[in-house]
């Protein structure tokens, strides 16, 4: 498939949305949206044998939702896929994190945009003071046990794409050290 036009249909500092005319490899035409935004890192702060979550509202499904610490740098700032995770982390939790270990890469719609979310587990925690932006107030944190977010994660408490991922990818890494 390949693009033969692009149009931006709508635009503000957390996406873009664009209308592609396409070109199938059949030589059919049709239209493709698609939503531009910048990438984000997710971070599974592990300690103690449990993870710290955060709760807060999520507008588009009316609901608040308990996930791991996420976010992209603020229009405007660039860094690292590793900056990004320790910035978002003292943001939305207040913790540093002595080691940031990257786990691997996902993309939560590539049906419908190329965002991707960079996960790293972080370890050896020091607590402090979350910086939330003006869009976090009502989140909450809290520190859960894992079998305890193994049961959010399994009774549909935790839903959250990129937080379940995440996890798939924390799992995976454990099966790798194991062996």
């Amino acid at each position: 498939m390949r693009a033969v036009s692009s149009r931006m249909v709508y635009t503000n500092p957390w996406l873009t949305l664009r209308e592609d005319q396409v070109e199938r490899i059949d030589g059919s035409r049709g239209i493709y949206s698609v939503v531009d935004s910048p990438d984000f890192a997710i971070v599974l702060p592990f300690e103690d044998d449990g993870f710290h979550l955060v709760e807060q509202y999520r507008y588009p499904v009316g609901a608040r939702s308990w996930e791991f610490p996420s976010g992209s740098f603020p229009d405007g700032v660039a860094g690292t896929p590793v900056e990004l995770a320790a910035a978002e982390l003292g943001e939305e939790t207040g913790l540093t994190a002595g080691r940031l270990e990257p786990l691997g890469r996902v993309n939560p719609a590539n049906g419908w945009t190329g965002q991707a979310g960079h996960v790293f587990l972080a370890t050896n925690l020091t607590p402090g003071e979350p910086r939330r932006e003006a869009t976090e107030v009502d989140m909450r944190q809290a520190w859960f046990p894992r079998p305890e977010v193994e049961r959010m994660l399994r009774d549909g408490v935790i839903t959250d794409a990129p937080s379940l991922a995440a996890y798939l990818l924390f799992t995976m890494r454990e099966s790798r050290v194991q062996t």
